[in-house]
C-alpha cells in the first residue's frame, strides 16, 4: 500500500470518527445563541471541507453495479480509490482502475489493465499473451471465449468463424500516425480487461482507454480521456473488506 493509499484510509476513518463524534452543545440561559450555533456548526463545516478534499483531490468511493470484474469484485462491494497516484507514474499491468470508457456513458468503468504503451498483446487458446509471454492470471473467473490480436495498426477479434477488425467508428483506435509500429499498443493506449472475461464489456469491444489527451476515434472522438484512479480497497461489506494487492506480486505457478 502506498502512502497516498495511507492517507485516504486514515482520511475516510477520520471524517466517520469525526461525525459520529457531533452532538448538539446545550445552551445557557444568557444569550449564547451565536455560539452554540458556531459550536454545533463549526464541526460539520470542517468534515464538509475535509471530504470536499479527499473526494476532489485524494481519493474516493465507487460502488460495483455489475458482475464484470468477478470473482475479485463482488457486485454492491464499495471500493476507495486512489486518485491522485496516476499524477506521479502511469498505471501499472494488473491495476484495476477507474476510468471513463470510449463509448457514451453516463458512468466511469472499472477494469485491469492487461497491457500498455509498446506492448504485443494477443489471446490464443483462452491465454492471454503480453510481449510473447503467458500472463498468470489467478483472479479470473474463466477464460476468454474469442481470440485477439493487436496487429497490423488495429484490434483484430475472432469468435471461431474468421477475423473482425474493430471499427475507428465504433472502436477508440488511433489512426496509423499515432502508432509507434504496427503490432504495438499506441503512446497513452492502454488494454483493458475484466475479470469476468465473457461477461465483461471491455476492449475487446471498444478499443482501447487513454491515461491522457483526447479519445482518437470512436462515438467519443474529442471527448477527453484519462484514468479516474486506481481501486486498492474493497470498503463495504466488511466480510468482503481487503486490500487488493498487486497481482504481480502473487505466487507464480510451478514450472511444467
Amino acid at each position: 500500500m502506498t502512502p497516498t493509499e495511507l492517507l485516504i484510509i486514515v482520511g475516510a476513518i477520520a471524517l466517520v470518527r469525526l461525525l459520529l463524534s457531533l452532538r448538539p452543545v446545550k445552551a445557557g440561559s444568557s444569550g449564547r445563541s451565536t455560539t452554540f450555533a458556531r459550536e454545533f456548526l463549526d464541526p460539520f463545516i470542517i468534515a464538509g471541507i475535509s471530504a470536499w478534499v479527499l473526494i476532489t483531490f485524494v481519493g474516493r468511493t465507487y460502488y460495483i453495479p455489475s458482475g464484470s470484474m468477478l470473482p475479485t469484485l463482488q457486485v454492491h462491494d464499495v471500493l476507495l480509490v486512489d486518485k491522485i497516484g496516476y499524477r506521479f507514474h502511469p498505471p501499472h499491468r494488473g491495476d484495476i482502475v477507474v476510468f471513463p470508457p470510449p463509448i457514451p456513458t453516463p458512468d466511469d468503468f472499472i477494469k485491469r489493465v492487461i497491457a500498455g504503451p509498446g506492448d504485443t498483446l494477443s489471446i490464443k487458446g483462452g491465454v492471454v499473451f503480453v510481449n510473447d509471454k503467458p500472463l498468470y492470471e489467478p483472479y479470473t473467473a474463466d477464460k476468454p471465449s474469442y481470440e485477439l490480436a493487436v496487429r497490423n495498426y488495429g484490434i483484430y477479434v475472432s469468435y471461431g468463424v474468421g477475423w473482425q477488425r474493430l471499427d475507428p467508428s465504433q472502436a477508440n483506435i488511433p489512426p496509423r500516425a499515432m502508432w509507434k509500429a504496427p503490432n504495438r499498443i499506441p503512446p497513452h493506449c492502454y488494454f483493458m480487461m475484466g475479470d469476468n472475461r465473457d461477461d465483461s464489456e471491455d476492449s475487446h469491444v471498444w478499443g482501447f482507454a487513454q491515461d491522457a489527451g483526447t479519445f482518437a476515434s470512436g462515438p467519443r472522438k474529442g471527448k477527453p480521456a484519462g484514468f479516474t484512479g486506481r481501486a486498492f480497497l474493497i470498503f463495504w461489506p466488511l466480510t468482503q473488506a481487503r486490500i487488493l494487492t498487486d497481482p504481480n506480486t502473487s505466487p507464480t505457478p510451478p514450472p511444467q
